[in-house]
């Protein structure tokens, strides 16, 4: 069973060929930001990311006659229960009409659906960012007209709350965990039997900050900074998510460099990371709240989960509520060539977008 991977992202396209359960090619093409910049709006990369695609393929010495489907990843669409979709018109027609909001992930479902029928066989997404599955009373805020939202890293959280069912014996299905993703944002969510019941918008920058987002703040102090007449509505979005967390501290959302940082002594880098650990720790401790104390483990994913002093300090906060497990990285391709096969298997039947 061959089953061929793509993940449009802002200025890469990663890409990944599995037979059976073993990823035998992968590939990661970054994309010049200054190439990217020739098209006015995601849908006009359409034909420039299909190419790389069929190139990495031949590249591969392979062709699409060679695959039984196409997994993508999921883009911006209305919100759905999580799961593997069948890519359907309906489907493309959102993702290319940017009904929903516009990113690079849009593509996926669109080359995965264009790419498949050229051979007759069947195009997926798995778990994408839009999924919803929130309890009503989680998106409940102080305000009628503004209700929170699901906007965070599903596919990761899923596939790597899967890996720690395994190593407990159980199914994802039937076990209650923690999980929280820390990368670029950071997602922290609770997953009782097999749905994700709360979890922040990570997306723009709720919950605790992160490299680039600033997290939960003191409301008035917003709303001083957004009267000051210094700021316009996107400089204010973009301190948000994109210039806050860490780049707004110590000006890089590289936790690298902020760990150099701290090993060359600069006080206020270790202040500031401290804080982060703290804040994660503290979003971990709600969502034991949310479960009632009925977890089974907390798992910490994403490619800062590869920082040691990072899991380390989150786990002396959280240790004493349940295991933790930590599974670093994103494991998103992996994530999608599973779903996609667990519907080829007739293990799970695929659903369908309207």
């Amino acid at each position: 069973m061959k089953i061929l991977v793509i993940n449009p992202g802002s200025t890469s396209t990663k890409i990944s060929i599995f037979e059976d359960k073993k990823e035998v090619y992968k590939e990661k093409l970054d994309h010049p930001k200054e190439k990217i910049a020739r098209f006015p709006h995601i849908p006009d990369q359409f034909e420039f990311r299909k190419k790389i695609v069929l190139n990495t393929i031949k590249k591969a010495g392979l062709s699409l006659n060679d695959f039984d489907a196409i997994g993508a990843r999921g883009g911006n669409m209305h919100p759905l229960e999580s799961g593997t979709y069948r890519v359907n018109e309906k489907m493309i027609e959102d993702l290319m009409g940017l009904q929903y909001g516009e990113h690079a992930s849009n593509l996926g479902a669109p080359l995965a659906y264009t790419l498949a029928s050229e051979v007759a066989i069947p195009a997926f997404i798995v778990d994408p960012v839009i999924v919803d599955e929130m309890q009503p009373i989680a998106k409940v805020t102080g305000l009628k007209n503004i209700k929170r939202k699901a906007k965070d890293h599903p596919l990761n959280q899923k596939a790597a709350a899967r890996e720690a069912a395994k190593k407990l014996g159980i199914t994802y299905n039937e076990g209650n965990f923690i999980v929280a993703h820390l990368g670029g944002g950071i997602s922290v969510a609770s997953h009782r039997k097999g749905r994700i019941i709360d979890v922040n918008d990570a997306l723009n920058g709720d919950g605790p900050f992160s490299p680039e987002r600033a997290g939960d703040l003191p409301n008035i102090a917003v709303v001083d900074m957004c009267f000051s007449g210094k700021y316009t509505k996107e400089e204010i979005k973009k301190f948000l998510a994109g210039k806050g967390g860490l780049v707004s501290h110590l000006g890089t959302n590289s936790l690298i460099k902020v760990e150099k940082m701290i090993a060359d002594g600069t006080k206020y880098a270790k202040l500031v990371f401290d804080a982060m650990v703290y804040q994660i720790a503290k979003e971990i401790g709600k969502h034991a709240s949310v479960m009632k104390g009925e977890v089974d483990a907390i798992i910490l994913t994403g490619g800062l989960a590869n920082s040691e002093d990072l899991t380390k300090g989150i786990k002396e906060y959280v240790s004493f509520i349940a295991l933790v497990f930590i599974y670093p990285g994103e494991h998103e391709m992996e994530a999608i060539a599973r779903g996609v096969r667990r519907v080829l298997e007739g293990k799970e039947k695929a659903k369908k977008y309207s």
